[in-house]
């Protein structure tokens, strides 16, 4: 029989390991995320750290990793461009805070009843946003700013590649990064014992060193002068609309994305299940104290969260570690960051980019629910075209339309005898939505008897349907030769 201090020396050795496998996934991702995002690259480690030292202590879910996530860089980009790198802190110590609210007033379970439509939409409008402007960077280019605009400019961006041998070296940096993570998950189950993202960037950091490339590289300014706290300044740009919609919209999809990977990352174990609303306030203390140190967004990470479970990780302090060597990482050897060339960093988001996408998914979808494949693939363009938050509701006023329609099924019963009324039956939920199909069917009943109008099998009757239905039973019976004999009672 196994005894509990072997069984608890088992626990840590197994949480040490896999907080160092998690640790190496999240450096290239950390550091990634903040460069695509357009703030200094030891933000991304900051919010790293938070995840790990603030978010991966408190109650939740216990084998969920936090950090920085690929999903939020389109949103935090536009922000920073628009409001500039000081307004982030404020943006997202607002955030944390809203997250606390939520969790508190108990409304973490409400979103797990946002629509997968839509969340599988969203996300794959991120990843075809991030790869989009990550391709510049993979060509060490600036993107010219907005989804359309950069799939716009991909002729010309390949054109300045093709006559630029720098552009060149950075793209085959870049495509490198992206051959080895792929191939990578193909090899033996022991090769895999160091991340594809690390050995990718790791390869080509050797390889710019060694053959001296001139390709841009990520710039340090150190983690202490990366820290900007919002000053009290900062505070009196909640007064624009603009910004508060920023912040909605950083609440709403963090939120999401962080309890979405809750519950995928709880089908990974046999451990205790994540409460929700603890997880949400967990979120928001950690987005609370990156708002306060001016970092990046933070919500729960799959990629990670995968690998520590996978890793077997069985207790919180797998998490808790992978912050702390995170923090050893950015204190000791914040130099290593100087030598990774961004095209490289621009390869893993391209990498990361591509699974946000449905690509497998949809095709099913399509055939099974074609209507939640519509809902999909709109959200997905309506973020490309406008931006994330406008794309997000887009899509959730699809998903509520459509559930409407679903559930507004009505059948039509007709008896007629030849003689006499005809009698109608209408079965199931009568809503204005499928009016103008129940007038259409009453428009074809004999017009020369009168209507026997039977109602009392609907599970539902709107005001409009009602109205409708009376004025027409009314109208049609008065200029018949027999008496009304309409049956107007509702379920």
């Amino acid at each position: 029989m196994t005894s509990p201090l072997s069984t608890l020396r088992s626990a840590l050795r197994t949480d040490f390991t896999s907080s160092l496998v998690v640790f190496l996934v999240a450096v290239p991702l950390c550091v990634g995320v903040a460069v695509a995002s357009g703030v200094p690259a030891e933000l991304g480690l900051i919010t790293g750290i938070v995840g790990g030292l603030v978010t991966g202590l408190l109650p939740g879910s216990s084998l969920q990793v936090s950090g920085p996530a690929a999903g939020l860089t389109v949103l935090v980009f536009t922000a920073v461009q628009e409001y500039g790198l000081s307004a982030l802190g404020v943006i997202v110590l607002a955030t944390g805070l809203l997250q606390l609210a939520l969790g508190a007033m108990r409304l973490g379970r409400f979103f797990r009843a946002i629509s997968l439509s839509v969340v599988h939409g969203m996300l794959a409008g991120i990843g075809l946003v991030l790869i989009g402007g990550q391709l510049y960077a993979l060509a060490d280019r600036k993107a010219p700013g907005s989804g359309t605009a950069n799939i716009a400019g991909l002729p010309g961006l390949a054109v300045d590649v093709l006559v630029s041998d720098p552009a060149l070296i950075a793209v085959g940096i870049g495509t490198g990064t992206v051959a080895i993570m792929t191939l990578w998950k193909k090899l033996p189950g022991k090769a895999q014992l160091l991340p594809g993202p690390l050995v990718a960037v790791g390869a080509a950091m050797a390889a710019t060193a060694v053959f001296d490339l001139p390709v841009k590289r990520v710039e340090v300014s150190g983690l202490v002068k990366a820290v900007q706290s919002p000053g009290l300044g900062d505070f009196g740009e909640l007064t624009q609309v603009g910004l508060l919609t920023t912040v909605i919209a950083f609440t709403l999809i963090a939120s999401a994305e962080s309890l979405f990977s809750a519950a995928a990352v709880d089908r990974l174990h046999d451990g205790p299940k994540t409460d929700y609303n603890k997880e949400l306030m967990a979120q928001g203390a950690g987005n609370t104290v990156c708002g306060l140190l001016g970092a990046l967004p933070m919500t729960a990470v799959i990629v990670r969260s995968a690998a520590n479970v996978q890793a077997g990780a069985r207790t919180k302090l797998s998490r808790v570690l992978h912050g702390v060597w995170l923090l050893l990482f950015a204190a000791l050897l914040p130099g290593v960051l100087a030598l990774i060339p961004t095209a490289a960093l621009a390869g893993v988001l391209i990498h990361a980019g591509f699974k946000l996408l449905p690509i497998k998914e949809l095709g099913p979808l399509w055939r099974e629910h074609r209507g939640e494949a519509v809902v999909l693939v709109i959200t997905a363009g309506a973020i490309l075209v406008t931006n994330m938050f406008e794309g997000v509701l887009i899509g959730l006023v699809l998903a509520v339309a459509k559930s409407a329609w679903d559930v507004s099924h009505v059948h039509i019963e007709t008896d007629d005898t030849g003689t006499g009324a005809v009698r109608v039956r209408i079965v199931g939920n009568a809503t204005f939505l499928r009016l103008p199909h129940i007038l259409d069917a009453l428009e074809k009943l004999p017009h020369d008897r009168p209507v026997e109008l039977n109602l009392a099998a609907l599970r539902h009757l709107d005001h409009a349907c009602m109205s409708a239905l009376q004025n027409w039973t009314d109208q049609h019976n008065t200029h018949t030769v027999q008496p009304a004999q309409a049956l107007a009672s509702a379920a």
